[in-house]
């Protein structure tokens, strides 16, 4: 039931199914060399740009009998909450495999659900992608998503292009999320490392700590995200934008039985994805 996107996101409000927020740039550095006694003009700064996300309902529903309810079955006393416990869980897990994916915005209607724009969609600027890649587009309601290339190996080469691009926009990313098979793949990088035992003939032959030119990177593997991308996140960046926290709620009693269902709305926010980076298309 590991979470590590959302449990690593910061939480935000969203105040409708339209969340808006602001995205802004700093001006490009220079030898800033001024005269004395100089006439101070106007400048010309970058123009904050207005972004949105539409909010995604997630719920889990819980419905035992009146005789399960009543019951005392062995290894628990409520049936009904044990249920309950569970279907949290599933939330989120759920709510992680949408905030990952590589999914557009869409304001719904009566019989389409609204939809959250998931992180692959978010990420456009550092981007390593291979032969038929499109990217995507999300200043247009509702956008677009990127368009899959043809894979290719996960290499180390690969990763060190993609942190050099995040770390020359200005970011710094500290959070590498892959795949379970990227994660052994990532394992296999030599760096400028050497293999070894130790003495209790452990041999340590994986890789959760990456120190590269940019920083050190923790590299965490997600059962939930697609198998062909990998993510190097500056977590201070993203967060979750909550418009109703998860809650519980009684079902009508329209039934020989007791329910409850747990729900919530929420969409991904991405203040600055040029912060961040993606090496995509891997096999």
């Amino acid at each position: 039931m590991d979470t590590p996107f959302l449990s690593a996101l910061k939480k935000t409000k969203a105040s409708s199914t339209k969340h808006e927020f602001i995205t802004d740039d700093l001006t490009a550095a220079a030898n800033n060399a001024q005269l004395e006694s100089d006439t101070f003009a106007a400048g010309t700064r970058p123009t904050p740009v207005r972004l949105f996300n539409r909010t995604q309902i997630s719920s889990k529903v819980c419905a035992v009998s009146r005789t399960q309810q009543a019951s005392n079955p062995y290894g628990m006393k409520n049936m009904l909450a044990y249920q309950m416990a569970n279907s949290s869980k599933e939330l989120k897990r759920d709510m992680e495999v949408a905030l990952t994916q590589n999914t557009t915005s869409n304001a719904g209607t009566t019989s389409v659900a609204r939809q959250s724009r998931g992180l692959e969609g978010w990420i456009l600027t550092n981007v390593d992608a291979h032969t038929g890649y499109v990217a995507g587009a999300y200043l247009t309601d509702p956008g677009t998503a990127p368009t899959d290339g043809t894979q290719r190996a996960f290499t180390e080469a690969l990763l060190k292009t993609a942190l050099q691009s995040a770390y020359t926009q200005g970011g710094n990313p500290t959070l590498c999320m892959v795949s379970p098979a990227a994660k052994q793949t990532f394992s296999t990088f030599t760096g400028n490392s050497t293999r070894f035992k130790d003495a209790n003939e452990t041999l340590n032959a994986s890789i959760s700590v990456y120190s590269g030119d940019f920083g050190v990177l923790k590299i965490v593997p997600n059962r939930f995200q697609r198998a062909r991308s990998v993510f190097l996140l500056d977590m201070d960046y993203w967060a979750l934008a909550e418009l109703t926290a998860p809650t519980m709620q009684d079902l009508p009693t329209t039934f020989d039985g007791v329910g409850k269902v747990i729900i919530t709305e929420y969409t991904l926010e991405a203040k600055q994805e040029k912060a961040s980076a993606m090496v995509r298309d891997i096999l």
